[in-house]
């Protein structure tokens, strides 16, 4: 009863992208249906969407560096592809350049190697890669190359991590989300073994964590772990590695089990799910971390419960 409801809290959203995802990976209608078939024609006039698309400049950015928070090229199209906004929306292609020429090799060029590690916020590639994979720009050696700089930066313990200091041994959470995300997409559209073996070692990581969990306590690792967020960007929590570990077709595992009781346990009576805190301030916000969307407040999250959801289905809960 709890899933019909939150379904149809789903199907309420205002955001067609958002009916589309549910009606067709939750309730596995297909793509011709005539109720997908209008959320789908519908999706570029959603106001996320619309909201995500705004201003862009002639050079396909959107006026500012593309990894600037949150307006930036970089963290719009992470957004509207994690909505599942069609490849084809104009403009996509060109901002998604303006991403691949900032890692390019002048970007790779400025990373340290101290004690045999990379230091690398491997988020950015991470993101970027999965952005690329769904853009189905495989052939792209530029795409090619974010993977293999990936496999090449991780640490020995199966993650990645920008500490500089020569002690720092353990890989981060938060940029190795990412770099997880984006290898298994990679890998299950190339078949690139590599890439399959880069993210099989970092979904080992996690379950050896069991997601989000010290290994050595047993608590949290670190107390946001526990909270919501949506989007996540590049910060990681408990929906953040489920969905990774999800893509890499690990969550089923024993090891996430703990994880997912804890994500069952967030969810309010009416079925769905509420973000306990945020990264991104509200557009029209002073200071930094605006975003160029409105996200939504309190309440529940359509987006958020959609990714709960998707998470679930994909551990057969």
């Amino acid at each position: 009863m709890t899933e019909d409801r939150a379904i149809a809290f789903l199907l309420r959203s205002p955001e067609p992208a958002i009916r589309h995802a549910a009606l067709v990976e939750l309730l596995d209608r297909s793509a011709e249906d005539p109720e997908a078939l209008a959320a789908w024609s519908a999706i570029p006039d959603g106001p996320i969407v619309r909201a995500l698309l705004a201003g862009q400049a002639p050079d396909g950015s959107f006026g500012v560096h593309a990894y600037a928070k949150w307006r930036g090229a970089h963290w719009r199209l992470v957004a509207l592809m994690d909505l599942g906004a069609p490849v084809d929306l104009p403009g996509l292609e060109a901002a998604y350049d303006t991403v691949l020429d900032w890692l390019g090799p002048a970007h790779e060029a400025r990373v340290p190697v101290i004690d045999g590690r990379a230091r690398r916020c491997g988020s950015q590639e991470g993101n970027a890669l999965a952005v690329g994979v769904q853009l189905g720009r495989l052939g792209d050696p530029r795409v090619r190359r974010l993977a293999a700089n990936l496999v090449r930066w991780q640490w020995p313990d199966g993650g990645w991590n920008c500490d500089v200091r020569p002690a720092a041994t353990h890989s981060s959470f938060n940029e190795s989300c990412p770099p997880l995300l984006g290898l298994a997409r990679f890998a299950t559209a190339t078949g690139d073994a590599a890439a399959r073996a880069a993210a099989d070692r970092a979904a080992e990581f996690f379950l050896r964590h069991r997601v989000v969990f010290s290994e050595w306590s047993g608590e949290l690792a670190h107390p946001t772990f526990g909270v919501l967020h949506y989007p996540p960007f590049w910060h990681f929590d408990m929906l953040a590695g489920l969905r990774a570990l999800a893509a890499a077709g690990r969550v089923t595992d024993a090891r996430a089990s703990d994880a997912l009781d804890f994500l069952g346990s967030m969810r309010r009576s009416d079925g769905t799910w509420q973000a306990g805190g945020r990264w991104w301030r509200r557009p029209g916000s002073a200071g930094a971390n605006v975003e160029v969307a409105d996200w939504g407040g309190r309440g529940p999250s359509a987006p958020m419960t959609l990714s709960a959801l998707r998470v679930l289905k994909a551990a057969g809960r």
